[in-house]
């Protein structure tokens, strides 16, 4: 069903991981603002997989909101996409800790933290699938 709480979850992370990397800068160094996106062209292969990883995010989880007849389906995707954001959240944070040049101070954006939000969010949505699980088998065992 498609009013249910682990829809909304699963669009607020679609939202986050999709939309909102075009607002919140991952960081700013030497007066260069540094969106996801931009890292496209950057000449180190890790930091290329982090707009695919953004984007391939906020497409599972807008998958998943349509699953919801298959419970057990959407519940792997979301457990796929929470492996994909927090090798993501790895990714940007070893990025940040090994900036180079440091002798002028980069500061951190808040879209660093988008990972985190989104895992948080899958996670509540996996609580709420499997708590529907539960009731359904519940049910079909007093038939």
């Amino acid at each position: 069903m498609i009013q249910r709480i682990q829809t909304l979850y699963l669009f607020v992370a679609a939202i986050l991981a999709g939309g909102l990397i075009f607002a919140f800068s991952l960081w700013k160094e030497n007066e260069l603002v540094v969106y996801a996106f931009d890292l496209l062209s950057s000449e180190n292969t890790l930091l290329k997989i982090v707009p695919f990883s953004f984007i391939g995010s906020a497409v599972l989880s807008f998958v998943a909101i349509f699953l919801f007849k298959n419970r057990q389906l959407q519940f792997v995707l979301n457990r796929l996409n929470i492996l994909i954001n927090l090798i993501l959240l790895g990714v940007l944070i070893y990025y940040l800790l090994m900036l180079p040049g440091e002798t002028i101070i980069s500061e951190k954006g808040i879209g660093i933290f988008i990972p985190f939000v989104v895992v948080l969010l899958l996670v509540l949505a996996n609580k709420a699938i499997h708590k529907d699980e539960n009731l359904v088998k519940s049910v079909d065992r007093l038939r």
